[in-house]
């Protein structure tokens, strides 16, 4: 197996393994938004329930939410048919995809775990804002609205940039876990070399991470100098 043959192999998985993250950002930070809406709101039944939710997510393991969105919904059908086997049946026949159904619940498996980590981080930054400046805000005649995009908005932002840093890091190595319900990423790939014999390409996988993360955390070290001018 050649150095080129392998780095081919590999560039296709991480295809896979940047759309799922690519996906998973896009799709669960206005979702983790909304969450932390509810978590603070005002009407107690949807506070407990966002809350509820938040806490379980958080509380049980990634690859076991992956398990039971891809299984569960088989499970509970009379018929006992994996509904993302047939998806990944479909898409397979009619497009030539493989493992389409094992993807499309890897991303709402992502999804749902980290908008509720969001979520959180969110509500911390949103809840850390002096109320006076809420108050101050009212003062002028500012609607809620105004008062969140023209005042509170840039600070949260500001505050909540590192641990969303960290979080969004954390999501490049977790797409890792994608494979264990057969979604073809950079490791399942690098797995297959392994069984095969050819250890080298697991190392050589770790390779395509370091250089993701290094250009993510460049670009988020970039962001917080130019949110500097920003004092809060």
């Amino acid at each position: 197996m050649t150095f080129i043959t392998v780095t081919q192999s590999l560039l296709e998985g991480f295809v896979i393994t940047c759309l799922l993250f690519l996906l998973t950002l896009v799709l669960s930070m206005p979702l983790g938004l909304l969450i932390s809406f509810c978590s603070m709101s005002k009407f107690k039944p949807l506070k407990a329930t966002s809350k509820t939710f938040v806490w379980i997510i958080r509380g049980v393991p990634l690859m076991l939410q992956l398990f039971i969105v891809y299984y569960l919904p088989g499970l509970l059908s009379e018929t006992g048919i994996n509904v993302f086997g047939k998806i990944d049946n479909l898409l397979y026949f009619k497009y030539g995809i493989d493992n389409g159904g094992a993807f499309i619940a890897a991303v709402i498996a992502f999804v749902i775990n980290y908008a509720c980590y969001f979520s959180e981080i969110f509500r911390g930054g949103i809840e850390s804002i002096p109320k006076g400046q809420f108050e101050a805000g009212q003062v002028l005649g500012l609607t809620k609205s105004q008062i969140f995009k023209n005042i509170v908005l840039m600070q949260v932002i500001k505050r909540i940039l590192p641990p969303i840093s960290n979080e969004v890091i954390t999501l490049v190595k977790d797409t890792a876990l994608a494979r264990v319900i057969g979604v073809i990423e950079i490791i399942r790939i690098a797995d297959i070399f392994a069984s095969k014999a050819l250890i080298w390409p697991l190392f050589y996988a770790g390779a395509f991470y370091l250089i993701f993360v290094g250009i993510l955390t460049l670009l988020f070290g970039y962001l917080e100098k130019k949110l500097d001018y920003y004092k809060v």
